[in-house]
């Protein structure tokens, strides 16, 4: 069935999506968003972990392979919000050394865009979404940027307790910037610190897209369309142009819908799944992919968890999932002697009883009941992500299997190589050493290399022969065909990737905004 003719369709309700809609429904384009989950309310939320996993997706469409598997169900989302309706609300920004890592290191790749090209987007999101934290106490790590509109989050002595190993190593903190409100900001209440965080913030403290950006979206007449899947993105005959979407509405009934601008924001496996299934005899490649990098340099942050008991009661259930405390000191691509890549680390985070017992997973009977009531006292974490530098291997690929909608299901292989591998090694090794200077009686980390924040698949560049998009998010082989969001990303940092996330997608939307006469036609 076709659907009358719209301006923008937008695949995905999540971070980038929402931001392209909001610019554009501002601008007084007919937008509509389609969404394969459900269209979540802050009044569907409940702080429960069991809850929480009806916001998240299981099983297909992506199928999992590679040395180090990337994880899906708590990357990705199901529904309206996206990822970022389960998100931790961190909101560092990548730093000047992470735009340029081929020109100054001559490895990796470059973005063909620098940290001044985004700051102001920054800044912008920062106001827009609502932001706690001290950007001056930022400044010994990057350049001065606005001020956030609130003050750093209260911090809570699970957090505060690693203070003192970090001062003793010479290792500088700061309040950690999160997207959630230490005071009410824009008629959202300020949070009220019960650590529920990751399975959506119910009373709208945390600034996740129903609440910011698609809130805003909606309130200028953006539609969104829920369990509605999209298996294409149509072109016309002489694929020049892409001529809006097929998809499959909630009663499993195949929908055109037309528009003069298209945009896949979906997350960053499924971008590439869907480009590729758009092939058409004009692009038998799949759309946007003449350079034949479309689905390759996926990447993932390694992830050190540093797990500590200390004597104190640190009232560990209470706080945020977000951090209180950050560092960027070992961020330098050569921070550590023989190893390469940047180091965030991230402190204090509100635990529940089953943080603790996945932490020891080789516990049973009495001794884990033994350490459960120590760590209902005593159990603390900090976390250090790992760069990783993009790899050609790792990629996303059809499978010969399909969905319930005939669509072939993506194949994401991921494997870390030795340089991801041995800087999760150092950084395990420092956070040990943190936790033995901060006082901690027991420390341990896991042995196994956890995968988080997927990058890559769609990255942009200077021109079709070396990317998918440019830095807008817009289609070098197409032009009025977008992609937003972390797929873009040529490289990863290693700071959690949400505020870049949408500092690139406001500095997109605003370019389509700006010349929507040469791209829509």
């Amino acid at each position: 069935m076709a659907n009358e003719k719209v301006d923008v369709v937008i695949i995905g309700a999540g971070c980038s999506g929402s931001v392209f809609a909001y610019v554009l429904a501002k601008a007084g384009k007919k937008v509509v968003l389609i969404e394969s989950g459900p269209d979540w309310q802050l009044t569907d939320l409940v702080s429960s972990e069991m809850w929480g996993r009806r916001i998240r997706p299981a099983g297909a469409p992506i199928l999992l392979e590679g040395k180090n598997p990337m994880g899906y169900a708590g990357q990705a989302g199901w529904g309206v919000g996206g990822a970022a309706l389960h998100y931790f609300a961190n909101h560092p920004r990548y730093l000047v050394n992470d735009y340029k890592i081929k020109s100054e290191h001559n490895r990796a790749l470059d973005w063909p865009i620098s940290y001044q090209d985004v700051a102001p987007f920054y800044d912008r999101v920062a106001w827009d979404v609502g932001m706690s934290g001290d950007a001056k106490a930022e400044e010994i790590w990057r350049p001065a940027g606005k001020a956030y509109p609130m003050p750093p989050m209260k911090s809570f002595p699970n957090g505060e307790v690693w203070l003192k190993g970090f001062k003793e190593l010479g290792i500088r903190t700061a309040p950690a910037p999160v997207a959630m409100n230490s005071t009410e900001f824009k008629g959202r209440p300020a949070c009220i610190y019960d650590g529920w965080c990751h399975v959506g913030c119910p009373t709208g403290a945390l600034a996740n897209p129903v609440v910011t950006y698609l809130g805003e979206a909606r309130k200028a007449n953006a539609e969104v369309r829920a369990m509605s899947t999209v298996t294409r993105i149509l072109t016309n005959q002489a694929g020049t142009r892409a001529t809006g979407v097929e998809y499959y509405d909630e009663k499993k009934q195949r929908q055109v819908q037309e528009a003069n601008v298209v945009i896949v924001a979906a997350w960053s496996g499924q971008n590439p799944r869907l480009l590729l299934n758009s092939a058409t005899d004009k692009h038998p490649k799949g759309l946007g992919n003449s350079s034949g990098l479309l689905g390759k340099y996926m990447t993932s942050h390694t992830v050190a968890g540093i797990a500590a008991l200390f004597d104190e009661d640190l009232q560990n259930h209470l706080g945020t999932i977000g951090a209180q405390f950050m560092s960027y000191d070992r961020y330098d691509k050569t921070a550590y002697k023989d190893q390469f890549g940047s180091t965030y680390i991230t402190v204090g985070f509100a635990q529940k009883t089953h943080d603790f017992a996945a932490s020891r997973p080789e516990l049973y009977g009495a001794p884990l009941a033994d350490f459960m009531k120590r760590a209902a006292r005593g159990f603390t974490r900090i976390t250090l992500f790992g760069e990783e530098l993009p790899n050609i291997e790792n990629r996303v690929e059809l499978s010969s299997e399909k969905d319930a909608y005939g669509m072939p299901l993506g194949r994401l292989v991921h494997s870390y190589d030795d340089t991801a591998a041995a800087l999760w090694r150092a950084n395990g090794v420092e956070g040990l050493r943190i936790a033995k200077a901060a006082g901690a009686k027991e420390a341990w980390t896991g042995n196994v290399i956890p995968t988080s924040h997927l990058h890559g698949g769609t990255i942009m560049g200077t021109g079709a022969g070396n990317s998918v998009v440019n830095s807008y998010g817009q289609c070098h082989e197409l032009p009025n065909l977008y992609v937003a969001g972390p797929s873009t990303f040529p490289t990863e940092g290693a700071s959690n990737p949400t505020y870049t996330i949408l500092a690139v997608a406001l500095r997109g939307a605003e370019q389509l905004a700006a010349s929507w006469g040469t791209v829509a036609g």
